[in-house]
């Protein structure tokens, strides 16, 4: 296939190590004409160290240094640590969606975080937020070291009769995580990240030892490197003073480099290029380290499976179009130096009003008097010492300052958006309603989750996958090789916690422990306090929740006696209800027979010693007349009987429907 460009031939005549270094020594020069000044002086604002480039005012002399801007920075670091690293489980692996076999993802999880923690990762992270907030950008390098593991093991001996104690060493690859500072990093100008640069580089002073172990180990070249000029601008404290021997200037390359300066540096090794794709470009990715500014120790194509920089960074709070970030020190800068000048004006005024002064009458004097204030001492005088000695001062300092000096320290906090023990004044320590409390958390919590956010997608996840891809690649043994998804599993921080148990405790506040949700909310309320056993009260309280089978079957038992019981009840009072619909049946046919039995009454009453003759007619007319006026009697208390039973009987059924209905009511 024809190439696509056309050999430089002052690029040929040109080596890899000066090309490198050129671009390296122009991206030091845009690095320290915009940015080396004020990140040095961020730094002095956090340590609290003086410098008199500092000062604001040609006649201060005080050096006071607030401690506004160091909390803030501690009081935001700290939020972001505690919502990645707050429950112990800061990243999650995820598989495939057609593979059911979730063993290999729980492997791969355990044994990341294992490793991690014997390599430290977990304080390299949190090197890096200090950067990031005191400095804008947080950056990594992730480092392949061959480690021994090594660990107590008995061997038996003389045939089994004897166990010989020592220790088995296994060699093993371990990714580790390198902070790196500012001063020693370098990047294209006009890139945004990493991965858009032409490349990084990272230029440091490292120990001569370790250049010299990893020659014995066949990673660089063996070759005389020798000991590094001293430059102040690559250490990591400039106020201490420079340590110069064995030390080297260690440059380490990470990007584009032209491929026939990279085939003419790996000519006399055996390696050669990897990769068909890209192999018509004229730019190649690539891994030198260059010590001391010229000196060749490696000069690679990029050895890893997935192409990658291993180099992570980000911003903490994005600038559009820049690489390097918005940090706190540069957020509440304006703030500090007003409250330092306020500070340094109120003490250099109080050494004129406190300290006294003394006017004295220099011709009035003792020949060789030496005029200094002390206790005890004795002035001589030619004269009256009133009209001798005048003291007197320059008036008092306004108290008006104090209040100034909270203002600004609020200014600080309202800046950075951080909180500290006594609250932002009026807002969050008391002094507002619960409203006014809330919608200021709620605002200061959306500025640490903005930031958390930023920080996982653009440091926390690519590193975790950058350092499972190179185990997979250099330990496949313990690292099975597969395309899995990592995910940040960050929590809330503290103040987001503290903010959402107190809300939760109200609403525990309105419900009762017997409805449904109680348990829930209980739940909630002790996974998010910090408490040292969280773990175990969780698991008690999911415990308890769950129902005990011995439990439930005598529950079930007891409800269907009970159920059985409420059966036997219905059945008993339907039959009392049948018996007494059944006794009014008999008594209303009862009360249907007694007129007939009347009737004949009447006859046999009538017709009794009767004869023929109108005496006797007149007779039988007036015993009916008295006979009817008797049965209309009995008729009358007949049916008053009657209608008495029958709302007997309709009261008996309604009493038993009663019973029925509040003994079901009551079960």
């Amino acid at each position: 296939m024809a190439e696509l460009y056309e050999a430089d031939p002052l690029m040929i005549e040109e080596s890899l190590e000066d090309w490198v270094i050129t671009k390296c020594e122009d991206w030091r020069d845009y690095y320290e004409s915009n940015y080396e000044e004020r990140f040095e002086e961020y730094y002095r604002l956090w340590r609290g160290q003086w410098d008199p480039a500092d000062s604001q005012r040609g006649s201060e002399r005080s050096r006071i240094i607030s401690p506004a801007l160091q909390q803030a920075v501690e009081s935001n670091v700290a939020e972001l640590e505690e919502a990645t690293f707050g429950r112990g489980k800061w990243f999650d692996v995820s598989d495939n969606k057609g593979d059911t076999e979730k063993r290999d993802v729980q492997f791969l999880r355990n044994k990341l975080t294992e490793d991690f923690e014997d390599c430290m990762v977990r304080k390299a992270v949190a090197e890096c937020l200090i950067n990031a907030a005191v400095f804008g950008t947080g950056i990594g390098e992730i480092i392949i070291e061959e480690m021994k593991e090594m660990a107590p093991a008995t061997q038996p001996i003389m045939g089994g009769d004897l166990q010989a104690v020592g220790v088995n060493i296994t060699e093993r690859v371990k990714v580790k995580l390198k902070p790196v500072l500012p001063q020693n990093f370098l990047i294209d100008p006009v890139a945004t990240s990493i991965e858009d640069a032409m490349g990084v580089a990272i230029d440091e002073f490292v120990s001569h030892h370790q250049v010299e172990l990893l020659q014995e180990q066949g990673v660089y070249r063996d070759v005389y490197v020798g000991s590094a000029a001293p430059d102040t601008d690559l250490e990591p404290d400039q106020d201490l003073t420079v340590y110069s021997d064995d030390k080297v200037r260690l440059t380490k390359y990470y990007g584009l480099v032209p491929r026939e300066l990279l085939d003419s540096a790996m000519s006399d090794d055996t390696e050669e290029l990897v990769g068909e794709e890209g192999s018509d470009s004229k730019y190649v990715e690539a891994v030198v380290v260059i010590a001391n500014g010229g000196i060749l120790l490696k000069a690679e194509a990029n050895p890893y499976m997935m192409g990658d920089r291993p180099v992570v960074a980000f911003p903490w709070d994005v600038v559009p179009g820049r690489f390097w970030g918005r940090g706190v020190c540069e957020k509440g800068y304006n703030s500090q130096k007003a409250l330092d000048t306020e500070l340094r004006a109120r003490i250099d005024a109080l050494s004129l009003t406190i300290h006294p002064m003394m006017a004295m009458d220099a011709t009035r004097l003792p020949r060789g008097a030496k005029p200094e204030v002390r206790p005890g001492k004795i002035i001589l005088t030619s004269g009256d010492p009133r009209e001798v000695l005048q003291p007197f001062n320059f008036g008092q300092v306004n108290q008006i300052t104090f209040a100034q000096a909270g203002a600004l320290q609020q200014m600080v906090q309202q800046a950075t958006g951080a909180v500290d023990s006594a609250g932002i004044a009026g807002q969050v320590n008391g002094e507002s309603t619960a409203a006014g409390i809330s919608m200021s958390l709620g605002a200061i919590i959306k500025r640490h989750k903005r930031t958390l956010i930023n920080f996982q997608q653009s440091f926390l996840i690519p590193f975790v996958k950058k350092a499972a891809y190179r185990y997979m690649q250099f330990d496949p043994e313990n690292y099975p090789v597969a395309d899995y998804k990592f995910n940040a599993s960050s929590t809330l921080g503290i103040i987001a916690r503290e903010y959402e148990v107190t809300q939760l405790v109200q609403l525990l506040q309105t419900m009762g422990k017997d409805s449904p949700l109680y348990n829930t909310l209980i739940q909630s309320v002790i996974d998010n306090m910090n408490l040292s056993n969280r773990e175990e009260l969780i698991a008690a309280m999911t415990k308890a929740m769950q129902p005990n089978p011995q439990a439930q079957q005598m529950a079930m038992a007891a409800q269907q006696a009970q159920l059985q019981f409420q059966q036997s009840q219905t059945a008993a009072l339907a039959a009392q209800a049948q018996e007494s619909n059944a006794r009014a049946g008999k008594l209303a046919a009862e009360a249907a027979v007694v007129p007939q039995e009347l009737e004949i009454d009447k006859i046999n009453a009538i017709t009794r010693n009767l004869k023929e003759g109108d005496q006797d007619d007149r007779e039988f007319e007036r015993r009916m007349r008295v006979a009817e006026t008797l049965l209309k009697e009995r008729e009358v208390q007949a049916k008053e009987k009657g209608n008495q039973q029958v709302e007997r009987r309709d009261e008996e059924t309604r009493q038993a429907e009663q019973m029925l209905m509040q003994r079901l009511n009551q079960e």
